[in-house]
């Protein structure tokens, strides 16, 4: 059977009307009987850069003993002129994590898929040691195994301390190579706590790579670490 943290994750592809944009990356959250994709806010839009696309698709599975055998199903991301998906902000201004909810009733009947819940979403209180080893599941420049459809995984380890917010920031970082095409990937630890078909701990939704606007193109590596905001803002994002 495959491993169901795989079928968590969905590659994103951006439009406006049929023109392509771009490739990120999401995953399926459950609250409620409620079922959201949770991508990075820039995905979805991005003012600065121009980036204004109007729907997404996704790649859905249909088929769980083959899973070859996949559509791609596409989302509005505009309904009589507003947004659809919900977006968050804190003390420090907005939080790139977004979320649509999804109408089960839309998806095919045979869908395969598997979602976090708030029982995933890590507590600030566990105890994760500063170094620990973290997954990162997504489509990294839209790479992907494009027979069966599934995400690839790369390792990470969480580089600031998970007990507080980086510079008071929504976010904490990670010492990973990632790639465009990554944004909005679920940042996951394993657990020996959960039980279920799902033992991973949500710590949260990898945004882009952090780099300093001091560095020496020539002279000084880039940094290697990456931002990623605290799965807890699902939470309000996805309540009544």
């Amino acid at each position: 059977m495959i491993e169901s943290l795989l079928l968590t994750a969905v590659r994103i592809s951006t439009f406006t009307g049929q023109a392509p944009l771009t490739n990120a990356s999401g995953f399926f959250f459950e609250r409620d009987e409620r079922l959201f994709l949770v991508s990075s806010r820039h995905v979805f839009i991005d003012e600065e850069s121009g980036h204004l696309p109007d729907r997404i698709t996704i790649s859905l599975h249909v088929d769980r003993s083959n899973l070859t055998q996949s559509i791609g199903f596409s989302i509005p991301l505009y309904r009589d002129g507003m947004s659809v998906w919900r977006q968050a902000t804190d003390t420090s201004g907005e939080v790139d994590v977004a979320v649509i909810e999804i109408d089960r009733g839309v998806f095919p009947e045979s869908a395969v898929y598997s979602a976090f819940t708030p029982e995933h979403i890590h507590d600030s209180t566990d105890d994760v040691e500063i170094g620990s080893s973290l997954l990162v599941v997504g489509f990294p420049l839209g790479f992907h195994d494009t027979l069966h459809h599934l995400p690839v995984v790369r390792h990470a380890i969480n580089a600031s301390t998970l007990k507080f917010r980086f510079q008071g920031m929504g976010y904490f970082l990670t010492d990973a190579r990632t790639h465009r095409g990554t944004s909005g990937a679920c940042v996951v630890m394993r657990s020996d706590h959960l039980e279920g078909p799902l033992p991973w701990k949500l710590l949260g939704v990898h945004s882009a790579r952090l780099d300093l606007g001091t560095r020496d193109i020539e002279l000084d590596e880039a940094l290697g670490l990456n931002c990623t905001w605290f799965a807890d803002v699902l939470m309000p994002l996805t309540g009544p």
